[in-house]
């Protein structure tokens, strides 16, 4: 069976970064797809982009957003695709041929994921996502979104991006149907993208948003998955002290201060 993708692309006041990833995604070679581009309203001469290559882009729309994943959501209100891959404005795919690679593998598994490179002062950086993930690796990780081909049947099931935060949904969507709703998953061997880090995410006043939202997700909707760890990895004393047994070890207590109180 042949499954259809749509790319989707979110812009505002990025007409660099969005020629950049419209030209990437037109070029690729020998691959079919649908091509969603939503844009916010930009002032910076994105709208003229657009205009320009609307014959080639099956979707566009400029209009006001209330954020990344309120433009995200509209994209996904519009995909016809059975896949759905986030190509965010600046944000391109690795060679020409990498959607071609891809499209072999998308064999109904619910999400499947590559690797990506990330661009950061001239120099590309391999992001590397492992082939097995559970809850410690969403501690602190995440999947790499533009490199990660998500079924749309799971917004139906498990609902879209949550528009009240700025930086975390995808984070906080992949770990809620990975973790919960335990969804079928796959890495495939490629780099399939390369990640700018010009987006609100790579920044560092960014740093203290994205870790006060990853506590609210893990406090309100997973305190049994930390309690376990806790329990498993502390009181056994069977744990390295490393990075992520500190970050559980630290959650688990505020969560204890909160509920005492």
């Amino acid at each position: 069976m042949k499954f259809s993708v749509t790319i989707i692309t979110i812009n505002k006041n990025n007409k660099e970064g969005l020629v950049k990833t419209i030209n990437s995604v037109l070029t690729q070679v020998d691959a079919s797809f649908e091509y969603v581009i939503i844009d916010g309203k930009s002032d910076d001469g994105s709208v003229e982009i657009l205009n320009q290559y609307s014959h080639k882009i099956d979707f566009w729309s400029s209009e006001p957003d209330i954020g990344i994943y309120n433009a995200m959501n509209k994209g996904i209100d519009k995909a016809n695709g059975d896949y759905l891959l986030f190509l965010n404005s600046g944000d391109i795919f690795n060679d020409d041929n990498s959607l071609k690679k891809v499209l072999g593998y998308l064999d109904g598994t619910d999400i499947i994921y590559g690797d990506k490179f990330i661009e950061k002062e001239g120099k590309l950086i391999l992001h590397y996502t492992p082939p097995e993930i559970d809850f410690n690796f969403f501690l602190v990780s995440s999947l790499p979104h533009p490199s990660t081909f998500i079924k749309s049947h799971l917004f139906n099931k498990f609902g879209k991006y949550n528009e009240n935060f700025k930086i975390v949904s995808d984070w906080e969507f992949f770990l809620k149907v990975i973790c919960i709703g335990n969804v079928s998953y796959k890495k495939v061997d490629l780099v399939i993208s390369i990640f700018n880090t010009l987006g609100i995410s790579s920044q560092a006043f960014s740093t203290e948003i994205n870790q006060n939202e990853r506590n609210a997700v893990l406090l309100k909707d997973y305190r049994s998955f930390l309690g376990m760890m806790y329990i498993n990895k502390f009181e056994k004393k069977r744990f390295p002290i490393n990075l992520l047994n500190r970050l559980i070890l630290k959650l688990y207590l505020y969560l204890n201060e909160r509920n005492s109180k």
